[in-house]
């Protein structure tokens, strides 16, 4: 009898829990919505702000240049030039117009040039395919290699390459960094023997490590015609970002719970289970976060690397219109900058979704 009392305490209890819960929820989700929205507007407000005063500093470098010609002309040709310079330049003409800090409108406007570019060039490309699509096959039947489209590239492809160039880099980096990292690890003499190689590469300036890869491939590479700017920028951006895996996964390897490999002692794993199966799910955390640190320094550097590789990158589209001094020139370079900030940002955001569908720590990292 007391436990059929104790049994509709529970029940009735557990009703209530749940009128309760209904009740609470949908406060929960207006909570959140309010939350979601009050962020989203804060963010938005920010860009605002952002482009405001980006939009102040601009106009006000514009004048202050624009100010400099018309003084210059007065100076030197009288006020007859000056007052056409100040003319010129109030007229919008391209070729007097001060070459200063681009405004928000002029980056949307150069941004739109690109991409229409990028179509022009397309077509140009799927023009060319067609036209020689024949004669591609009569090359290919004899085993010849394809013509292949040689014209310049838009800036669609030349993000495209960088992509490719970082990815192939951070494959390098962590096809190195990992194993090795684990060799160390497992070991502390090893550990001690390899410190000082490390502590003295890590802190390596990208330039050098191009200069070295240079070297090595330019004589691997001896009496072959292709271009091997590829190969060494990826090998560069490889070597240069690597350390951060490599040192992550020395420390996760090292630190795991000396619990996890007396259970695989006692199980009697062989080394390569040991590893597989106990000290590599145990140091993931520590490694995925070795290889977002290395990915974002592989795309940091890869700029610097592609204009010294001369690789069709974003590094030498920047340097070519910083060379050119067009009158869009600059509006370009930011329009590559706010690129390379948000694939930078991107790559980040896919690394650490990787992460944690893989390792058991789910806790997002900052």
């Amino acid at each position: 009898m007391e436990q059929e009392m104790v049994l509709k305490n529970e029940k009735s209890m557990s009703a209530s829990f749940k009128q309760v819960l209904l009740k609470l929820t949908p406060s929960v989700k207006k909570d959140g919505i309010i939350k979601s929205m009050k962020n989203a507007g804060i963010t938005l407000l920010s860009i605002l702000l952002f482009i405001g005063l980006w939009h102040m500093g601009s106009k006000a470098l514009y004048n202050k240049e624009a100010d400099y010609k018309v003084e210059k002309a007065l100076q030197e040709r009288g006020e007859e030039a000056a007052a056409a310079e100040r003319a010129c330049i109030e007229s919008g003409d391209s070729s007097c117009q001060p070459n200063t800090l681009p405004s928000p409108t002029q980056v949307w406007a150069s941004l739109k040039s690109l991409v229409a570019d990028h179509q022009v060039i397309k077509a140009d490309k799927a023009a060319f395919a067609e036209k020689l699509s024949a004669t591609n096959e009569k090359l290919i039947a004899q085993g010849k290699d394809p013509i292949v489209y040689t014209g310049r590239a838009s800036f669609i492809d030349i993000v495209l390459t960088s992509i490719k160039t970082v990815f192939a880099g951070f494959l390098l980096a962590l096809l190195i960094a990992v194993p090795i990292g684990i060799i160390i690890g497992l070991s502390p003499s090893l550990r001690s023997a390899f410190n000082w190689f490390i502590q003295v590469f890590k802190p390596v300036s990208p330039v050098v490590w191009y200069l070295l890869v240079f070297m090595i491939v330019k004589t691997l590479y001896i009496g072959d015609s292709s271009d091997n700017a590829f190969v060494i920028s990826f090998i560069s951006v490889g070597l240069c970002a690597m350390w951060a895996t490599l040192v992550n996964t020395a420390m996760g390897v090292s630190s795991v719970d000396k619990d996890y490999i007396n259970v695989a002692k006692v199980l009697k794993l062989g080394t390569f289970q040991k590893v597989f199966k106990v000290i590599l799910p145990s140091s993931l955390p520590l490694i995925f976060t070795g290889l977002r640190i290395t990915l974002s320094v592989a795309w940091m550097v890869l700029i610097a690397i592609e204009l010294l590789a001369q690789s069709q990158g974003l590094g030498l589209f920047v340097w070519e219109e910083f060379q050119n001094g067009a009158n869009d020139s600059n509006s370009k370079i930011i329009v590559a900058m706010f690129v390379i900030g948000i694939i930078g940002f991107l790559l980040d955001r896919l690394m650490l979704t990787v992460q944690n569908m893989v390792s058991f720590n789910k806790n997002e990292m900052a």
